[in-house]
């Protein structure tokens, strides 16, 4: 698995940053790469998940803490096997001795173990609100075994959650490797998450659509109400600013209604009288060109 340097990600260049640093970088990086300003643009989605997941990480102290022994450790390593450096100098005295002790650590090099990949789906409401799930998998050697995986609330479809150390077994003594759980969110029977926005059906009766009205409308929290404008017609959406999905700096995608009149199947005497008479007076008919 290739190492993410999340200090980078973030745009920041040292691991010596406070929380407010790290969330204001992440505000300027979220901003730069969001999907409504890059609409299209496959790289800045990918982009906006990494950035999502550095923050998630540096953001929680235990989680920035256990992160940073990992970038120590890369950043160390990086230093280390430089060119010329000292290495060079212990084989230009050394010579073929230095070479001979290079190739017994080699051969007894711990070796890390493979990470393993995994992915669960969850729905839009566990996916907003967050939640604990147990998993049970099955391990390389046959046997089952359950982990609890926390869901953050907010997470993005696509995302993974990385479980340290409870992937395939290191060698040589080598960590193991690392879990990684793809989480897949489920459309809900009433509302569909596209990026950031949530979308939902609102069914209106004909003669509000003629007429104008104030309906409310539910939102994954709650309910908000809004105005349907005279002459609206099926299709046409609504939308409805902050009542959408969460985006990650205490901000929200939009709630997008989209209109569908519904009319009765069934009518009382008095009514079918009612659409008689409108039928008399009214003088719009849809199939024209002209529509009055």
């Amino acid at each position: 698995m290739v190492f993410k340097d999340y200090y980078k990600i973030l745009g920041l260049e040292t691991s010596r940053v406070s929380l407010e640093e790290i969330k204001n970088a992440y505000r300027t990086a979220a901003k730069k790469y969001h999907p409504d300003v890059n609409i299209g643009d496959n790289l800045a989605e990918e982009r906006i998940k990494d950035i999502n997941e550095a923050y998630r990480t540096l953001s929680e102290p235990s989680a920035k803490r256990k992160y940073d022994r990992i970038w120590n450790a890369h950043n160390l390593t990086k230093r280390t096997f430089k060119p010329n450096g000292k290495e060079s100098i212990v084989k230009m005295f050394f010579g073929n001795v230095a070479q001979k002790i290079d190739k017994e650590k080699t051969k007894e090099a711990p070796v890390k173990g493979e990470n393993v990949e995994t992915e669960i789906n969850i729905s839009l409401y566990d996916a907003y609100f967050g939640l604990e799930k147990k998993l049970s998998l099955r391990t390389v050697e046959g046997n089952m075994k359950t982990f609890t995986v926390s869901v953050p609330e907010g997470i993005r479809n696509g995302e993974k959650i990385r479980l340290i150390g409870q992937g395939k077994p290191g060698k040589n003594g080598a960590k193991n490797g690392d879990l990684f759980i793809k989480i897949n969110i489920q459309d809900d029977k009433k509302f569909k998450l596209k990026g950031y926005d949530l979308y939902t059906d609102l069914m209106i009766t004909p003669w509000e659509a003629a007429l104008g009205t104030r309906v409310n409308v539910d939102s994954i929290e709650d309910e908000t109400k809004v105005y349907i404008p005279q002459g609206i017609e099926s299709g046409e959406k609504i939308r409805i600013p902050g009542k959408g999905y969460k985006i990650g700096n205490g901000s929200k995608g939009d709630l997008v209604a989209e209109v569908k009149i519904m009319v009765p199947k069934k009518i009382s005497d008095e009514e079918v009288e009612i659409y008689k008479k409108l039928k008399e007076v009214s003088n719009f008919n849809p199939r024209n060109s002209n529509k009055v």
